[in-house]
């Protein structure tokens, strides 16, 4: 039987985890439909954008991803150390990059209209920071706006209703280095497996063509968890 997602991602075990969504449509997520001839490339630059903004957002970083046909790959850490330390404006204003929000949160993010609160309307917006503080580093709402939205403009550009994943996202708890890395290098190498590139660095909408183009400035992307080198005292935050 499946298992409830709570009982599949556990801090205390790995803050890493590898989560796969795939395309329950016989319709390409992304490239060329075989049966219908349309090209649906233009897909993998808006599910990277997503992710990266997401990432941006969230107290959570991309280590790894690859966009591909009718599947994603994301390769996940959960900083809740990053979500912990966030001020409750920040939280706010994090949360109104995603969604709206509240008036009463719209104004206590107002410099001018913050000052007006009663002592109970700011007990109410610190309540309700600390539930989102939890969703900002709960890859259940990660993963839930990233497959939302690229759903929702799939379905609009299709002209069409309907399931467009098959369920949620599967997720896979990576408990030490050696399987962190081996998923990292499974997921960037997929377009190559696929025959989609010869070449990570040929390999379109991946992390390690990212990581490549920024190593020959000998830099690292700052849209993805940097590698931090070998463990050692004072060692910055980042990929082993």
């Amino acid at each position: 039987m499946p298992r409830p997602r709570k009982s599949l991602i556990c801090l205390d075990s790995t803050p890493y985890y590898h989560c796969v969504s795939r395309c329950v449509r016989r319709a390409y997520l992304c490239g060329v439909d075989e049966l219908t001839g349309k090209n649906y490339n233009h897909r993998r630059q808006v599910i990277e954008n997503r992710a990266l903004k997401l990432a941006s957002i969230f107290a959570i970083d991309i280590c790894a991803f690859a966009v591909m046909s009718n599947h994603t790959h994301v390769v996940l850490r959960i900083n809740k150390q990053k979500a912990d330390s966030l001020s409750v404006k920040e939280i706010i204003r994090r949360w109104h990059r995603l969604y709206k929000g509240m008036l009463l949160s719209q104004r206590y993010i107002d410099p001018v209209q913050s000052t007006t609160l009663s002592e109970a309307e700011i007990e109410t917006i610190k309540s309700l920071a600390e539930i989102y503080r939890t969703r900002l580093y709960d890859i259940s709402w990660f993963m839930r706006l990233l497959n939302e939205y690229i759903a929702r403009r799939a379905n609009k550009e299709d002209d069409c209703t309907g399931h467009f994943w098959e369920g949620r996202f599967k997720s896979q708890a990576l408990l030490d280095e050696a399987s962190l890395a081996a998923c990292m290098a499974y997921v960037d190498l997929n377009p190559v497996r696929a025959c989609l590139a010869d070449t990570p660095e040929e390999s379109n909408h991946t992390s390690i063509q990212k990581r490549i183009s920024a190593a020959k400035s000998n830099k690292q992307p700052n849209s993805l968890l940097p590698f931090a080198g070998n463990p050692r005292n004072n060692m910055p935050d980042g990929l082993p």
